[in-house]
């Protein structure tokens, strides 16, 4: 039996071996339960542990109810060794710590242990960086069927009608949920919500906390989460790979391949059910709202793992982020609420001219076709940026709404005020991802997605703004009910393959997690930069057939040299986003050219109409049964250099279309030729 999901150096590996028998004698089974959204039972009593030393199965038990609910102290499973690092077994594995996890590891933390696996600081992410709010319809003037309308409009009509009824239906619990968590939202003089408005919204259903929304959901969320003694944060830890293993044929989740960036070590987590919500892809692209964390991990390891991934031809850039050239690293976003509040977009000629683009709703247009108006004012005028003036609003009410961006603007020298804003578009939001169903469920069992890393159907080929905060309260809560079905599916079945994925980890030599050298660090970031600046310039607002076809031949041959080098070198966080980087840079530019059309965040040049035809969602998936791109390798040397731990110096060979194999006095030169990742592109038909 061939693995599913290998990862890049294929240690997930499959063996031939008969089903496992029902496990009868478990630890803390879960009880029944039908995979519905919201349904609720008892939290299980004990939780597994896992023993890598075992015959046949993963998980061993004592008698049923022979000892009390655990405590963390107590229940905290030990790691096991395996080679060249550890073992540790949760019962569910959440990869990422935005609104989506951290809200889906509270409930599912009902059921038993959580172990909750963060590449930075729990606090760093987009979450905390949302500056709008979240929407629901909360005001007796407002009605889901308006708050549907606007998002399919927003959406270009590629929306799934379903998950969008879902998410504005059941919307409006998740946000007072957090209310009773605590969360302190603006509110009117008589104590109720302030809610404010947006480009797209037809009515005022935006619940915010001043300009810094995100943040306040961050901090009662990770306040709560934390002092759940059944969740366990494991900070400054980068998930590599995806742990997979067929059972009865079908393609199953047990976890992830985890790299603690601090020690250099590596461990494997084994768990019965696994939640992938870390984010979207900003950092593909050089000017992008998205901290430093995006880097499109979880798209990629999914990916990896054979699940289908969807409409990522559809980024959207933001109208108005601020023009700083002094500035490094992640654009400062000036929130939609600005434009929502009254803000006027002027060119640097003194012209308002949102008028030329849409008469109708000028300033509130969806992001899409603002980003494309200053786009296109831009080109024209040769000007860098655009102004964005709130400044004839009063004062105290400005100051009250927009705190921060008034401080961060004071900070540059200008009062918004008094002053006009600078402003340009940035990349802010990936629509696209893994392809996911009402319940969060991939194509892949006892794998999950929520957040910006899936893709719902909620969004279609544009963001609504503020939808994305609430998509994520709404899947991670409907998530919940088939996670536990499924862990107890897995408790059951699946224990052979359990026991394998424990006995199986390996992170020795090239497995294993090294530092990079100087040279290494410098070719890897020189690579970085060629492909972000790539995606800008050829993926970027505007499009061209030509130029896609030349970022396609880019991003595949960053993705094979970046593969090549992870397998000879081993892990580091650096090779590992340039792989995700790589990975999803290519799953975009697929996307882009098989739609010949332009639609909501998708706009080709060479094809500047909607299309009928093509009102469908693009889907693309990794087949290991299609004819393989292979790449010609010569014999050029690359300006970098591997050291090995023993002293040895070997150098990477190949040329800047191919992968990196090794040649030195004590590693045999081998006859180039990687195997580029296949990838089949095709349309499916939108569901109703």
């Amino acid at each position: 039996m061939r693995s599913i999901a290998p990862s890049s150096s294929q240690r997930c590996r499959t063996t031939s071996r008969p089903s496992a028998q029902p496990l009868t004698h478990v630890t803390g089974v879960h009880r029944s339960r039908l995979a519905i959204a919201g349904t609720r039972h008892a939290p299980r009593k004990l939780s597994v542990t896992v023993r890598s030393d075992v015959n046949w199965d993963a998980f061993r038990s004592t008698e049923l109810g022979s000892r009390k609910t655990e405590t963390r102290a107590s229940s905290a499973p030990r790691p096991s060794s395996a080679p060249g690092g550890t073992v540790q077994q949760f019962d569910y594995l959440v990869i990422g710590s935005g609104i989506a996890g951290l809200s889906y590891a509270l409930k599912v933390a009902q059921y038993g242990t959580v172990a909750l696996v963060t590449k930075d600081f729990a606090n760093e992410g987009c979450t905390q960086y949302a500056q709008g709010g979240v929407c629901a319809v909360l005001d007796r003037n407002d009605s889901v069927s308006e708050h549907v309308r606007d998002t399919i409009i927003a959406g270009a009509f590629l929306n799934d009608p379903q998950a969008v009824e879902v998410v504005c239906r059941e919307g409006p619990a998740r946000v007072l949920e957090l209310v009773q968590m605590g969360a302190e939202f603006t509110r009117n003089e008589d104590g109720s919500l302030h809610l404010t408005k947006e480009g797209g919204h037809s009515k005022r259903r935006v619940v915010h906390a001043a300009d810094l929304t995100g943040r306040e959901i961050e901090r009662a969320l990770l306040s709560t989460a934390r002092a759940h003694p059944n969740i366990r944060f494991f900070e400054h830890h980068l998930a590599v790979d995806l742990v997979t293993d067929e059972y009865q044929g079908v393609p199953h989740c047990f976890g992830a391949d985890v790299l603690d960036q601090r020690t250099m070590a590596m461990t494997r987590f084994i768990t019965l059910s696994t939640m992938l919500a870390c984010g979207g892809a900003g950092q593909v692209y050089p000017n992008t709202t998205n901290p430093h964390v995006a880097t499109g991990d979880g798209i990629a390891m999914a990916f990896r793992a054979h699940a289908r991934v969807s409409n990522m031809e559809f980024i959207q850039f933001h109208p108005t982020a601020l023009y700083d050239p002094t500035s490094k690293g992640r654009t400062f976003l000036i929130s939609e609420a600005v434009r929502g509040e009254g803000g006027e977009l002027y060119n640097l000629g003194g012209e308002r001219f949102m008028s030329k683009y849409d008469p109708k709703r000028m300033e509130l247009a969806p992001r899409d076709i603002v980003a494309r108006s200053i786009h296109n004012e831009l080109m024209e005028r040769g000007d860098s940026h655009v102004l964005l003036n709130i400044s004839h609003k009063p004062a105290k009410e400005v100051l009250h709404h927009f705190p921060n961006i008034a401080a961060k603007c004071a900070e540059l020298g200008f009062d918004i005020t008094k002053d006009p804003i600078p402003v340009l578009p940035a990349q802010h939001y990936t629509c696209g991802g893994v392809a996911t169903g009402l319940l969060g469920e991939t194509n892949v069992q006892g794998l999950y997605a929520c957040g910006e890393v899936a893709c719902s159907g909620l969004h279609g080929a544009n963001r609504l703004a503020s939808n994305s905060l609430l998509e994520g309260l709404v899947f991670a809560d409907r998530a919940v009910g088939p996670s536990v079905a499924h862990a107890e599916h897995a408790l059951r079945n699946c224990g052979r393959q359990l026991h394998y994925a424990a006995a199986s980890a390996n992170f020795t030599g090239a497995h294993g997690a090294r530092p990079l050298t100087p040279a290494l660090a410098s070719w890897v970031a020189a690579k970085r930069a060629e492909l972000r600046d790539m995606m800008w310039r050829y993926c970027g607002i505007v499009r061209r057939t030509s130029e896609l076809q030349s970022a396609l031949d880019v991003a595949g041959h960053t993705y094979v040299e970046a593969k090549a080098t992870l397998k000879a070198y081993g892990y580091s966080t650096e090779l590992v986003e340039l792989l995700n980087l790589a990975t999803v840079a290519e799953i975009t530019v697929s996307c882009a050219l098989q739609r010949r059309e332009s639609r909501g965040g998708h706009y080709c040049a060479d094809h500047p109409e909607e299309r009928d035809s093509e009102k469908k969602p693009s889907m693309v998936h990794k087949e290991a049964a299609t004819a393989a791109r292979r790449a010609k390798i010569g014999n050029a040397v690359l300006p970098l250099e591997l050291m090995h731990p023993g002293g040895s110096t070997s150098t990477v060979v190949g040329t800047g279309s191919g992968g990196a194999v090794k040649k030195g006095s004590k590693v045999s030169t081998r006859k180039a030729g990687v195997v580029q990742r296949d990838m089949a592109v095709r349309s499916l038909p939108q569901e109703n």
